[in-house]
């Protein structure tokens, strides 16, 4: 089987994409200023780095060695690792870190020091996710395999009507799942879709690494503190449990209002193409949040700035709020939607009810009724 191929419309509207590309070059030619990391990217690494393993240290080394203090450090581990998800992995693992590739796939690798694997986040996020955002079937992002409904182009199930409640649970579990069970099923599916083949891998090897980095990172992180520490084994796992719900719960609720909102579009590929050509379609797609705070966008990798990234994958995320207004005056101009909420709040407002809406089948109904008035 072939890598996953959709032809984009190229008749439509390709000025949009030219014009906003060339404006975002010239603004970094004109502050003669570099796309990649700067100092203040440089010091977030350092920052979300120390925040993930120097409560580690602190249990390892038994200055932290009672179970309260110990549970406050896995708390901060939680925080600490979807920093560092949010952060310094993406971009690096984007290319988008450093001109020089070595250095992106050295700090790219770091995923495997939270329990993922850089090569199956890259096919993923940057291949699948990316390329075909919101597109039924391609986008792995919207596909949780009969557990939720994310698109109005999925199959409803009965028990979806509940999703809007069991949703959080989920996203608590979404990198514990990943640890144990995803990076397995994805070696299997993109080797299947021949997406293997473009990181250099083999299903073998690919299988070998993702053994032997998930071994390694559990005995740092998991059987080392059971050994060392004076506290019940089951306390240790508990908090290890904690840290991760903390770090799932994170990155579901900073990616997910991002495209599975009331303002984005999803889209079903006929006859292997869809209606817009790519960058509108990244634009129908994608919603920013929050881009008036500037302390949260800080945090979270500068991921309030979706559309940005997913305009400019390859740009370092601290220059998005920069670039921003240059995008978001293009779009006006060629009257292209640039969707925003303007809290975090009202993004995840709109992504529950959105969920609620697709669980019970009122997002159909309100649809089919549009359809029918036009």
């Amino acid at each position: 089987m072939s890598a996953p191929h959709i032809k984009f419309n190229e008749q439509d509207q390709p000025e949009f994409f030219k014009v906003v590309r060339k404006r975002v070059n010239a603004h970094f030619k004109e502050k003669n200023i570099s796309k990649y990391a700067n100092f203040n990217m440089k010091f977030k690494t350092f920052f979300m780095i120390t925040m993930y393993f120097t409560p580690l240290v602190l249990m390892l080394t038994g200055i932290v060695n009672s179970v309260w203090p110990m549970m406050a450090m896995w708390v901060i581990m939680g925080f600490g690792m979807s920093g560092i998800g949010l952060s310094v992995m993406h971009d690096a693992n984007h290319s988008a870190y450093s001109k020089n590739e070595t250095v992106n796939k050295v700090v790219g690798f770091i995923l495997n020091f939270i329990g993922g694997y850089p090569a199956n986040w890259r096919m993923q996020h940057n291949v699948l996710h990316h390329s075909f955002t919101n597109i039924d079937g391609y986008d792995e992002d919207i596909e949780k395999k009969g557990i939720m409904r994310f698109s109005p182009n999925q199959k409803r199930l009965g028990f979806f009507k509940f999703q809007i409640f069991y949703a959080p649970f989920l996203y608590g579990i979404l990198t514990t799942y990943w640890l144990l069970v995803k990076d397995f099923e994805q070696i299997v599916r993109y080797d299947k879709k021949g997406l293997l083949e473009a990181q250099g891998l083999t299903k073998g090897k690919a299988i070998i690494e993702i053994i032997f980095h998930k071994i390694w990172y559990i005995a740092l992180t998991l059987v080392l503190p059971i050994y060392l520490l004076d506290v019940a084994w089951w306390q240790v796992l508990l908090g290890f449990l904690l840290m991760q719900f903390i770090s799932g719960m994170i990155l579901a609720l900073i990616f997910q209002p991002a495209h599975v909102v009331g303002e984005t579009e999803f889209f079903v590929a006929e006859d292997g193409g869809v209606e817009n050509n790519w960058a509108i379609h990244q634009m129908k797609t994608t919603s920013n949040f929050a881009n008036g705070s500037l302390v949260f966008s800080w945090l979270i990798g500068g991921l309030n700035y979706q559309i940005e990234h997913h305009l400019f994958p390859n740009i370092c995320h601290v220059h998005y709020k920069d670039i921003a207004p240059i995008v978001k005056q293009t779009a006006k101009e060629f009257g292209v939607p640039y969707y925003h909420n303007k809290t975090f709040y009202s993004a995840l407002v709109s992504h529950f009810t959105l969920l609620n809406e697709l669980g019970t089948g009122a997002y159909d109904k309100r649809l089919s009724e549009m359809n029918t008035a036009v």
